[in-house]
């Protein structure tokens, strides 16, 4: 019953303010008596005041990450321009495609007009803002700096998510190379192969090895393609719901897969850099060591530098420094760990950390750049020996005819 209590729902209202002016706009409250209630105290005497009709399935666009960077460096320069919290929202809202950010813009605005902190009306929505966002958010609140803070969170996301963006580009082009391999090789088998094969029938000779085994490849697959495919789709869903249910599988695989050629050195620098770039926003922004190491074990994306980072934790707190158990965990680069060293002997290490960030942040970009120059001719390479080895497989017995006839 007290989770239903506290449940709040938008209404929308129409009324008239002190002055016998019509005034209309939309409010969040528990209940259409409570918000009638908030209308009076407000000086407005509410005439119609209805439920927020909930809006069509696919009215509105998914709300991205990229969304909530684009959001907060929009509240960030409206506050640094000296607009008021609850203004900057509604000029933010004004200039929104998205139906749906529009509607979380208006709630989390009309949260805060009737009295509820920017950080605790922000709580009311953790799949949009997680914990570190509303812990930052209710620093700055506190501090009197709310514009400071927000600049400093839209920064830290918009470089989290060019970095998140570059490393998804790392991971498309090797799927890419699979996937389009497997297409050209399968269309291959299915419609070219069985040509030739009836050629090959009337030949009235043994085929090469090499020949016959193209052939059985292809009479199976034409006979079992339905159950590779369903294998296929069966062994991804397999794989997502074990990575996602199953805490040891999904720790097992962050483990292996920095041991991946290129693949795993791309994302390790990629964790490195976001360790630098979250400790260094924490850091920056009041909250204790300690505390901040809490955020960055969650927002590496790896369970190998999770649990380095909480090994960190506990050195720290029992009064280690930072780059000293940074050097024992032997995961982080030299440099890291160097930069983190003078941030501490010279009382910057905010602004060290955000160093690291920004050269493994390049680091990483770099390797993008390499791996996808690189990937171009690879594709070229895989598809050209698949179709050339498929066309040699084909055409080998005609040519042993031609030289026995020649």
């Amino acid at each position: 019953m007290a989770e239903k209590a506290q449940k709040l729902e938008s209404f929308i209202w129409e009324g008239k303010d002190r002055k016998g002016n019509k005034s209309k706009g939309e409010l969040t409250g528990q209940s259409l008596a409570l918000v009638k209630a908030q209308l009076r105290k407000q000086g407005i005497i509410p005439d119609k005041v209805k439920k927020k009709p909930k809006p069509l399935l696919g009215g509105s666009k998914k709300i991205t990450p990229f969304d909530i960077a684009m959001l907060t460096r929009q509240l960030a320069t409206m506050m640094k321009a000296g607009v008021p919290l609850v203004q900057s929202f509604d000029i933010v809202a004004d200039g929104l495609e998205n139906k749906g950010l529009q509607e979380l813009v208006m709630t989390i605005r009309n949260e805060i007009s009737s009295g509820t902190s920017f950080a605790g009306a922000l709580k009311k929505h953790p799949r949009y803002f997680d914990d570190l966002y509303c812990n930052l958010v209710d620093s700055g609140e506190k501090a009197g700096a709310l514009e400071q803070m927000l600049d400093r969170i839209a920064t830290y996301l918009e470089k989290t998510e060019i970095l998140k963006k570059k490393v998804k580009k790392a991971m498309t082009y090797p799927i890419a190379v699979i996937v389009v391999a497997i297409i050209v090789t399968a269309i291959l088998l299915v419609k070219v192969v069985p040509q030739f094969e009836s050629l090959f029938q009337g030949f009235g000779a043994e085929l090469p090895v090499f020949t016959q085994f193209v052939v059985n490849l292809s009479e199976w697959l034409q006979k079992w393609w339905f159950a590779v495919l369903l294998g296929i789709v069966g062994s991804l869903f397999l794989f997502k719901e074990a990575n996602r249910r199953s805490k040891k599988f999904s720790d097992l695989m962050d483990k292996y897969v920095l041991k991946l050629p290129i693949m795993g050195e791309i994302l390790d620098k990629s964790a490195v850099a976001k360790f630098g770039r979250v400790l260094s926003t924490t850091f920056a922004s009041g909250v204790p060591l300690v505390d901040a190491l809490d955020s960055v074990a969650g927002a590496t994306g790896n369970a190998v530098y999770r649990d380095a980072i909480m090994n960190i934790k506990n050195d720290v707190s029992s009064g280690t420094q930072l780059q000293a158990s940074m050097k024992e965990q032997d995961l982080f680069p030299v440099m890291a760990v160097q930069l983190t060293a003078i941030g501490e002997e010279s009382g910057n290490l905010d602004e060290m950390l955000a160093k690291v960030a920004e050269h493994y942040e390049s680091v990483v970009d770099d390797m993008v750049d390499n791996l996808t120059a690189l990937m171009e001719p690879m594709i070229m390479g895989v598809l050209g020996v698949l179709v050339g080895g498929l066309i040699i497989a084909m055409y080998l017995p005609i040519f042993q005819m031609g030289q026995v006839v020649g």
